[in-house]
């Protein structure tokens, strides 16, 4: 009874160092976060103030305003960055899913040696494709439009990678028991599959909304225009020539961060939703 007592002593004060430690580094990952904030709120003269005045005595929200009025108003950048994120996110992870039930379900002859030739693309630096790509899209009339960061971002080695192992994890009874009843590849796909890779289909959404809306060596080579940039190339108008406007950068930052929460908190609940029902039937 002694030794369960101290087990269960020794068990908790583990978990409690564990909690700490966790804190700690989640405290140290929001303080960049936390900085921002503060100085989108200060004056010019404040941002390098030591030590680090956190809260400002007289906090200002010319800066988020300036951000959203003006000939170069963000509003334009947010509309080009959502519609290209948005359409990249749902391009992908359906294309995605639709590549990995292929290559995880369906029987074929050098099924896995075309997917490690596939997979071994993702060694190849992004960088190496620029010139290919431009002049690509230079032929094909796409050049300087949404078009030409939308277009490859329906494709992604990482969101077939990762959904093909989910799909391996299925129990390949639920799909022979489809077969036995008459269906066919594409209505356990959708009737079956999906349902069941929720967790995974919003994790990929998660983070391929992410690498779309902060993308900004694409847009920076295959957009012109300025009336067609995007919210990572929108920064730089803080960038002046002598300068840096930190306090509006700061404040267009915040204000560029609320989409991917918002993305995070409505992909949760299906993530969350799915590990309570694997748990319950576990």
């Amino acid at each position: 009874m002694e030794l369960k007592k101290r087990s269960l002593t020794s068990g908790a004060a583990g978990r409690l160092l564990v909690t700490v430690i966790m804190l700690a580094l989640a405290i140290v990952m929001i303080i960049p976060f936390l900085w921002m904030i503060s100085t989108s709120l200060k004056t010019p003269a404040e941002v390098f103030k030591y030590p680090i005045e956190w809260i400002p005595s007289h906090p200002t929200w010319s800066h988020h305003h300036k951000v959203w009025t003006g000939p170069k108003s963000f509003g334009t950048y947010y509309l080009n960055s959502l519609k290209i994120s948005v359409i990249g996110m749902l391009g992908a992870t359906f294309l995605s899913a639709f590549a990995a039930y292929g290559f995880a379900r369906i029987e074929f002859k050098g099924r896995n040696a075309l997917f490690m030739i596939y997979l071994s693309m993702m060694m190849v630096p992004p960088q190496v494709l620029f010139v290919p790509k431009f002049i690509m899209f230079e032929w094909a009339g796409i050049y300087n439009t949404h078009l030409a960061l939308i277009l490859p971002g329906l494709f992604t080695i990482f969101g077939v990678f990762m959904l093909r192992q989910f799909f391996l994890s299925i129990p390949h009874e639920i799909s022979e028991s489809a077969f036995l009843d008459g269906a066919g590849h594409f209505r356990i796909f959708f009737r079956l599959v999906l349902p069941l890779a929720k967790p995974a289909l919003a994790t990929l959404a998660i983070i391929d909304f992410s690498w779309q809306w902060n993308d900004y060596e694409n847009a920076l080579v295959f957009l012109i225009d300025e009336k067609l940039y995007t919210v990572p190339l929108g920064l730089q108008n803080f960038i002046l020539e002598n300068t840096v406007d930190y306090n509006g950068m700061m404040a267009a930052a915040s204000a560029g961060i609320l989409p991917m929460i918002a993305v995070f908190v409505i992909g949760q609940r299906f993530i969350i939703q799915g590990l309570t029902n694997s748990a319950v039937k576990g």
